[in-house]
């Protein structure tokens, strides 16, 4: 064997270079290979450089079993999908399939998983072919497919999914069943989730605890408490055994219903299931007291928490600081805070989000910004809550320069605006006066790739109309349905006073009927705005008629009848005049 050495080589996989056959009967190749250092050699150092040989070895292509290539591709691909680069990851697998690799199932799945988190669902599909075609799924590939269509929303090709699964061979397990559970449950479902535990049995598969306990939250919040509660007990007779998940939940249900002294006999009774009650327990009904202004009650509380050696956590304090500030104890909500801290708890945003609201709600904006700086100090970094409070207390007290200049700084401080942000800003920016920024809020937010909500249509509705531009407010509101959002009362409402305010009553009560139509239940506001539209018209016979027998329906109240003598002082007489009439 001749030896060339060479003081460079390229830090690449050993590769094949093949020449021509030497004779018909062999074939043979002369390949170049990076010498491999013999780590049992002490006389190789990383500092000398490996040497390169030529050999000339007749050797059958047909018995090369090292593709180095292939070798080379199955690292590349692995060292993507480390880095989360899926489509490159997805070429690579592609090239070694078709060069006749078998897929492995985990990098598989991994990839399944990283697809559907960057909602490319198409990808995720073909990956699951390659599985299938070329190597031998699992049951966690499929629960990974089956999972990504629930979070999309695709329940149908979920269900194709699982049933593609069975006739494979794939039994489905729990962690399969409790995806679809979930996914239908969090869709208000519960219904066909409960057919899916009726399946779950019939194919000899054992709910657990999750099952129920997602069963249990769902029920909850369709079919109330006491529905819960028999599930509850169908869990127990099963021979499963809750966790504090569990009875948290229930907890949370009894208090959400009113139930309190129920939630509390609930959380003294868990003792003898097995359980003590954790600092989520005391925390919900810690909040469930303060929100009902019982201060002594939650005292206590915090006492039996310190006494069964539960340490509040930092959800603890941040209730007591959101409670205080809705109470206006803002001073008070600052010891606690303080408190906070001396205990070594870390606040987080829900911590800090109260008393930054606090003090912009009276007007203490250097307050509020002290804080914002604090909170950075204490490395916890606001969110855009905190900044969206800051924007529209500065619009509202007519800063709408600083809040602009704010606004425009959000993406610098890592913090870019949202949809809220953007309506906060239009609406300043058109009171303003100044139509054209304000419009240009709206559309750099769509090239942004921000959809507009419904309170952006009901801004831009409410703007329209206050200047008098009536017929493009209804343009907008039928354009906001073909958008994919439903007009609310309050969108009918603010066109409704558009119209009436323009003197166009007759388009007004059109617009009323449409409202109906569409199954909008008008509300007391949109009455009374017809009446004082019709009124208002110069007829205040009719308008007087019409509130007569809205009072006959309950439609308006007393309060309301009240507000209509003040605003027409002749109301009385209209109304005894229209009561003749009908006595008549």
């Amino acid at each position: 064997m001749t030896k060339i050495s060479t003081d460079f080589w390229p830090q690449t996989l050993p590769f094949i270079i093949p020449l021509k056959p030497t004779s018909h009967s062999h074939q043979s190749s002369v390949f170049v290979s990076c010498g491999v250092p013999n780590h049992n050699d002490n006389s190789n150092s990383s500092r000398n450089p490996p040497k390169v040989w030529v050999s000339a070895k007749t050797r059958p292509t047909h018995l090369q079993n090292v593709d180095f290539k292939e070798s080379h591709l199955m690292k590349v691909l692995n060292r993507s999908c480390k880095a989360g680069k899926y489509k490159e990851s997805l070429y690579f697998l592609e090239c070694l399939v078709n060069k006749g690799y078998k897929p492995d199932v985990i990098l598989c799945t991994k990839l399944i998983k990283g697809f559907f988190n960057y909602r490319n669902i198409p990808k995720a599909i073909r990956v699951m072919q390659i599985l299938e075609e070329h190597g031998e799924p699992d049951v966690f590939s499929y629960n990974a497919l089956i999972s990504g269509f629930c979070k999309a929303n695709q329940i149908v090709s979920a269900n194709k999914v699982l049933d593609r699964m069975k006739r494979r061979g794939f039994l489905p397990d729990v962690v399969t069943y409790n995806i679809m559970i979930g996914s239908l449950c969090s869709r208000g479902k519960l219904d066909s989730a409960l057919k899916v535990l009726d399946q779950l049995m019939k194919d000899k598969c054992e709910p657990t605890v999750i099952t129920y306990t997602i069963l249990i939250e769902a029920t909850i919040l369709e079919g109330g408490i006491d529905e819960a509660m028999k599930l509850l007990d169908e869990m127990l007779l099963r021979g499963l055994r809750p966790d504090m998940y569990t009875y948290n939940a229930v907890i949370r249900g009894m208090c959400k219903e009113g139930m309190v002294d129920r939630a509390f006999e609930f959380v003294r009774s868990l003792k003898s299931k097995g359980c003590e009650p954790d600092v989520v327990s005391y925390n919900i009904l810690l909040r469930v007291l303060l929100n009902l202004g019982k201060w002594d009650e939650g005292e206590k509380l915090l006492a039996e928490m310190y006494s069964r050696g539960c340490e509040p956590n930092v959800v603890t304090y941040s209730i007591l600081i959101s409670s205080l500030c809705r109470d206006g104890k803002v001073e008070d909500a600052v010891n606690v805070l303080k408190v906070m801290k001396e205990k070594g708890l870390r606040p987080d945003a829900y911590s800090y989000d109260p008393l930054v609201s606090a003090f912009c709600k009276e007007g203490r904006l250097d307050l509020a910004i002290e804080f914002l700086d604090l909170m950075i100090t204490d490395g916890c970094l606001p969110d855009i809550v905190n900044y969206n409070t800051i924007l529209a207390t500065l619009c509202k007290n007519g800063n709408a320069d600083l809040a602009l200049e704010i606004f425009e700084k959000l993406g610098e401080v890592g913090c870019p605006p949202d949809v809220s942000s953007y309506n906060t800003m239009f609406s300043a920016l058109w009171n303003c006066g100044d139509r054209a920024r304000a419009l240009g809020m709206i559309s750099g937010m769509v090239n942004k790739g921000i959809d507009p909500d419904e309170i952006t249509y009901n801004s831009l509705i409410s703007c329209l109309c206050r200047d008098g531009m009536v017929d493009e407010a209804i343009g907008l509101l039928v354009d906001m349905e073909s958008s994919g959002f439903k007009p609310t009362v309050i969108s009918y409402n603010i066109t409704i006073l558009g119209l009436c305010k323009a003197h166009r009553t007759g388009d007004a009560i059109e617009v009323l009927a449409a409202m109906v139509e569409k199954g909008c239940q008008p509300n007391e506001t949109t009455y009374i705005m017809l009446v004082e539209g019709i009124g208002f018209a110069g007829w205040q016979v009719e308008a007087v008629g019409l509130a007569n027998s809205l009072i006959s329906l309950n439609a308006i109240s007393e309060d309301s009848l009240k507000r209509l003598n003040k605003t027409f002082p002749m109301f009385d007489v209209y109304k005894e005049l229209t009561l003749s009439d009908i006595k008549n």
